[in-house]
């Protein structure tokens, strides 16, 4: 293996895939019940859903702190003297404010690079990051590469109720006491490029939404075009089942992995949730 120019850190914003190259270091969110608070990889997911479940009271996130950035930098640093700090968007979360108030105590070599989103969709350009540097390629080279995932790769996810979006504050009760009267469930995705939650379309019953999820790819990419995919599961693995096979009556799938949902995702969307990050062809170095 080339030594690499630059390591990698990442923050709590990200879904990790086993069959990615995601293993970096991690600021963490945090999740609050009230006045207990724990880093998000110390809940057990099973744990947090139950307690989601359960309610009383509902919980909030918390971005990561400048000291878990520069605690993720220093690890990072083990690996070469230059550090890219890759974040959730600054529309969904403040971690990147955090990152660049660590980056300014550290004193270390650390570029900023904005993930344009969350969850599956910053696994992919982590990935492209990573590839980079195991390949001895330069910052700008791994920024290029990061910036053509991110533009490619869209993130879409539904939810089964929309009690939790309400619970958080993600949308108002009026709008919540409609959808449930209806059974109507948005496919929410990440807007470009302003890197905020917009919903794209709105489906009869969850299954729909499921199936609408596979929809909105064939009009993004054009049916046929080979995709590779990064599945998003909550409580129901099923869920994640049906749209990967509705995605795959669509489109040749060129690569997937799966993740459960985020942590910080899930108190806001609530345990059953399912989403993917999709992207087409082959990566950059790739082709």
């Amino acid at each position: 293996m080339t030594d690499p120019q630059f390591s990698v850190a990442t923050d709590g914003g990200l879904d990790a895939f086993s069959g990615l190259n995601n293993a970096v270091p991690v600021a963490p969110f945090s999740v609050n019940f009230g006045d207990e608070s724990h880093a998000m990889h110390e809940l057990p997911r099973r744990e947090l859903m139950d307690r989601i479940l359960a309610g009383n009271p509902h919980p909030s996130t918390s971005q990561p702190t400048p000291q878990a950035w520069m605690d993720a930098y220093r690890e990072a640093a083990e690996h070469s003297s230059k550090v890219v700090a890759l974040t959730i968007s600054p529309g969904l979360s403040g971690s990147a404010n955090a990152a660049e108030q660590a980056r300014e105590l550290s004193g270390l070599d650390v570029t900023l690079l904005n993930s344009g989103s969350l969850s599956a969709a910053q696994a992919f350009v982590l990935h492209a990051l990573n590839a980079a540097a195991e390949r001895g390629e330069s910052l700008d080279t791994a920024q290029r590469w990061a910036e053509e995932v991110r533009e490619e790769t869209e993130l879409y996810f539904t939810v089964e109720t929309l009690e939790f979006l309400k619970r958080g504050g993600r949308i108002g009760k009026v709008q919540a006491a409609l959808g449930g009267l209806l059974n109507l469930k948005p496919v929410i995705t990440v807007e470009k490029p302003a890197g905020i939650y917009t919903t794209v379309a709105k489906a009869r019953g969850y299954k729909g939404a499921i199936r609408e999820i596979a929809a909105q790819l064939t009009r993004r990419y054009g049916e046929g075009t080979p995709l590779r995919l990064g599945l998003l599961e909550g409580s129901h693995p099923e869920d994640t089942d049906l749209l990967r096979s509705e995605i795959a009556a669509r489109h040749p799938v060129v690569w997937e992995g799966r993740a459960g949902v985020n942590g910080a995702l899930i108190v806001h969307t609530g345990p059953r949730a399912c989403g993917v990050a999709a992207a087409p062809g082959a990566w950059p170095w790739e082709r």
